[in-house]
C-alpha cells in the first residue's frame, strides 16, 4: 500500500503508486509512528521542491519527526500546488527562479521568506487551495502553466495541453479556454520571464 504522500496539482497529498521526478515538503505533516499525515497539510510556508538525490543523503521516508518528504510528478505538477525550488539542494534551480520572479515583477531579487509570504498567499483561500481567475488566453500561457477545465488539471506545453493523471500524463490536446488558472500568479510571471521547468517523461511520449 503506498504511502499518502503524492502530491497532485491541487495541492492534495494522497496514497497511489505514481513515480515522480521531485520530492520536497511543507514541514512536519506526518506521525512517524504509523507513517500516516496528521490532519493538518502545511507546518510552514516555506513549500519546497527538493531533488531526490543530494550529496548520497538517504531518508527513510516518514521514519523520522523530521520534514515529511512529499513528492511531484514534476516541477510544473509542484509549481501548480504551490511549491518553489528548494536553495539547498537545487540552488541553480532556486537562483534562476528568483531571478525570473524578479525581472517579471521589475524588482530586486527578492529573499526566499519574501517570496514564500507572496506564494502563500496565492496558494490557499481559507486553508484550500487557490484558483485564479486567467488574465490571458490560454494559448499565451507560458510552458508549465496549468489549469483546470471541467474540474480536470492540465499542463501546458508547446502549444497542447496534458491532463494529469495518477499514472503520469494523458496523450496531448489542443485546449482553447479553461476554467482557472491552478499555478499561482507570481509563478506564472516567473515562467514568462524564461523559468524553464522540469517536465515528466510521459508529456514528450504521447
Amino acid at each position: 500500500m503506498p504511502l499518502q504522500n503524492r502530491v497532485t496539482p491541487f495541492g492534495d497529498i494522497v496514497a497511489v503508486t505514481q513515480r515522480g521526478l521531485f520530492t520536497g515538503n511543507r514541514g512536519i505533516i506526518h506521525d512517524p509512528a504509523t507513517k500516516t499525515l496528521l490532519a493538518r497539510r502545511w507546518a510552514t510556508k516555506t513549500w519546497l521542491v527538493c531533488a531526490c538525490e543530494f550529496k548520497g543523503w538517504r531518508r527513510d521516508v516518514m521514519a523520522r519527526r523530521s520534514w515529511t518528504e512529499l513528492f511531484f510528478l514534476d516541477e510544473a505538477v509542484a509549481f501548480a500546488a504551490g511549491h518553489r525550488p528548494c536553495f539547498l539542494c537545487r540552488r541553480e534551480a532556486a537562483e534562476r527562479f528568483r531571478a525570473c520572479w524578479a525581472s517579471a515583477k521589475k524588482e530586486a531579487p527578492p529573499s526566499a521568506t519574501h517570496m514564500d509570504s507572496v506564494l502563500h498567499a496565492e496558494r490557499l483561500d481559507r486553508g484550500r487551495k487557490r484558483l485564479h481567475p486567467i488574465a490571458l488566453p490560454v494559448t499565451d500561457l507560458p510552458d508549465g502553466a496549468v489549469v483546470v477545465a471541467k474540474d480536470e488539471a492540465y499542463t501546458l506545453r508547446a502549444g497542447r495541453a496534458h491532463r494529469w493523471t495518477n499514472d503520469g500524463y494523458d496523450r496531448p490536446e489542443i485546449l482553447n479556454d479553461a476554467d482557472w488558472l491552478l499555478t499561482p500568479p507570481s509563478t506564472v510571471m516567473a515562467l514568462l520571464a524564461g523559468y524553464s521547468p522540469v517536465f515528466h517523461a510521459s508529456i514528450n511520449t504521447q
